[in-house]
């Protein structure tokens, strides 16, 4: 079994330097957020993710689920797992405190569901649900319906779900098809399926509240058809307690490559007449609403990406130096760990550089959250909310493949010995393979960012961003120790600079540019990753300068180092990535379907 211990320095370091922990502090709603209570939740969260969640890893993996008529049997240990979790509060620590949630800064939430993911993806799978269901139902549910749901969605007594995907629909919601049909008394009856439901169905909670997209009778084709419904497992009795079962039930249950220990539910809905539920917000107007809880899942997933990366680096590292083989090429010394090795030492550095740069941007993005949603002045809020939309496909779509690409070279630092189970690392590696995949491929967030989120307002906001980078490498140019890393990060914003003229002046070849989103989303994130690892210097630069080594001044100085390495070997690919860009969509234009 893997060890697994929370990387609290490093967690520490980036919320304090990077992610402006004692700013988020200061807003009105956040200022429960102190340093020392902070300390104390991370400190908490790591134990409890590395004390039960990670044991439960392997158990997950081995046992995975099973579906017995319609009842969903999760693996041993899961239920008493999720009774701790529950009863600890950790679902409420960034959800509202009327609600029974504890109203902390998602930037204080992000390395707490990081660790959740890092111990136990499939297990954390379940209260991220619940999450993001309450930032949806907050914006869009009546008085009523918070008053009658968010309390026992909030505290984990009753699990969550979203359910979008349909059989014949995919990743194309204009193709839903199930359908709600109104009731005398103002409820509705919907009939259809839903697939890839994850704990669509199970017994950890005795009611599951289902997040619907369907469509009433008349409504518009495609998406602007669309309307949301909470439609819960079972009904509510007259004293709000789960009664009558409701018309839902788990037909078929995935059997995937990775996290077998999160049931991945095909839903029936109305096979009896019809499963009740109940509109939430406007008519046609549900996609909108349900954004909010996939945009929620989308930045956790960057979070797994991040979190599956570390789990797999402490593995790698630690076998690294146990691990006795060959000789010094240098010395020709045997009896020494493969560590010695300097393609061994190459894959971990690049790892934890990759790592670093990847929790550089989700934590500073979870701290743009803040900003948003609690800064005074508008301008400011404006101006972090349209970083978050900018930089959503990157935090889900590049964090995600580097994740995997991660998984993958921990099992290169393994050898032979990574594709065998007990090692651990080949679970990592299956786990991790979805998340490029669900809440939206790489491919589809890459649109969204080409389409929506830069040719939608001609860059306005990357330009912005843009600026943002350049005046961190302003901070470079002539620095005592860090002049060296100046020029590499112009270089980055030169690039990016370039990149959307050529956007803006290919605008109208629309085939074209779509070829290259995928690139284009690998560049702006090694290029954001470059930026963070360029900050990440400074402050320790600014720290060593200071005397303030936390006991350890070679940390400081390692970090600056692995800003180096970031800006000398991952850096130099966000150009091909560029040139990749600029000729794919002719190339592929080229091709048809007799010539592939």
């Amino acid at each position: 079994m893997l060890d697994y211990q929370a990387p609290l320095r490093d967690m520490q370091f980036i919320l304090d330097e990077l992610a402006g922990l004692e700013r988020i502090g200061e807003l009105p709603g956040c200022e429960d957020a102190s340093p020392d209570l902070v300390s104390a939740v991370l400190e908490e969260a790591g134990k409890f993710a590395a004390g039960v969640l990670a044991p439960l890893n392997p158990v997950g993996d081995r046992q995975g689920c099973r579906l017995e008529g319609e009842r969903v049997v999760t693996p041993e240990g899961w239920q008493a797992a999720y009774d701790r979790f529950r009863e600890a509060g950790w679902i409420g620590l960034s959800l509202p405190p009327e609600h029974g949630g504890q109203g902390l800064p998602k930037l204080v939430s992000t390395p707490v569901w990081e660790m959740w993911f890092s111990a136990n993806m499939a297990f954390a799978m379940l209260p991220q649900l619940n999450v993001g269901q309450t930032e949806a139902l907050m914006i869009a549910a009546s008085e009523a319906q918070k008053a009658t749901w968010l309390d026992k969605i909030v505290s984990g007594e009753w699990a969550a779900t979203m359910n979008l995907t349909e059989p014949q629909a995919g990743s194309d919601l204009a193709a839903t098809r199930m359908r709600a049909e109104p009731e005398p008394d103002g409820a509705y009856r919907l009939f259809g399926q839903k697939i890839f439901i994850s704990y669509g169905e199970h017994e950890l909670t005795p009611n599951i509240v289902h997040l619907v997209l369907a469509r009433l009778p008349d409504a518009p084709p495609g998406v602007k058809g669309l309307s949301l419904f909470l439609v819960p497992k079972y009904l509510l009795d007259e004293r709000g307690e789960p009664g009558l079962r409701n018309d839902i039930r788990c037909i078929a249950i995935e059997h995937k490559m990775g996290i077998h220990g999160s049931p991945t539910c095909t839903l029936s809905y109305g096979d009896d007449g019809g499963a009740l539920g109940y509109l939430v917000g406007e008519p046609h107007q549900g996609l909108a609403t349900m954004f909010v809880m996939m945009n929620e899942a989308r930045f956790n997933v960057g979070i797994q990406g991040a979190a599956l990366g570390e789990r797999a680096y402490q593995a790698a590292l630690a076998y690294a130096r146990e691990r006795v083989q060959g000789r010094d090429i240098v010395t020709g010394e045997a009896g020494l760990p493969i560590l010695a090795h300097p393609d061994v030492k190459r894959m971990l550095v690049s790892m934890r550089a990759r790592l670093m740069a990847m929790r550089g941007l989700l934590y500073s993005a979870a701290g743009w959250f803040d900003l948003a949603r609690h800064h005074p002045e508008s301008a400011t809020a404006d101006k972090y909310r349209r970083y978050v939309d900018l930089l959503m496909p990157v935090a889900k779509g590049w964090c995600t493949e580097v994740g995997n690409d991660l998984c993958d070279e921990a099992i290169q630092v393994f050898g032979g010995m990574g594709f065998v189970e007990e090692t651990g690392v080949a679970q990592l590696f299956r786990d991790a393979r979805v998340i490029t995949i669900y809440e939206g491929t790489t491919g589809i967030q890459a649109n969204d960012l080409l389409g929506r989120k830069i040719l939608r307002e001609d860059a306005a906001t990357l330009r912005e961003l843009i600026a943002d980078i350049r005046q961190t490498a302003g901070r470079l140019d002539g620095h005592e120790h860090l002049n060296d890393l100046a020029q590499p990060l112009h270089d980055q914003a030169t690039l990016l600079d370039g990149t959307v003229d050529w956007l803006l002046a290919h605008k109208v070849d629309t085939a074209e540019l779509y070829a290259g989103a995928v690139p284009l989303l690998h560049l702006l994130g090694i290029a954001c990753g470059a930026w963070q690892m360029a900050r990440l210097a400074l402050a320790a630069e600014a720290r060593r300068a200071a005397g303030d080594g936390d006991g350890d001044p070679d940390y400081l100085t390692g970090l600056s180092e692995l800003a180096r390495f970031y800006l000398a070997t991952q850096a130099p690919q966000a150009r091909a990535h560029g040139h990749t860009l600029r000729h794919a969509g002719a190339v592929l234009s080229r091709f048809s379907a007799s010539t592939l």
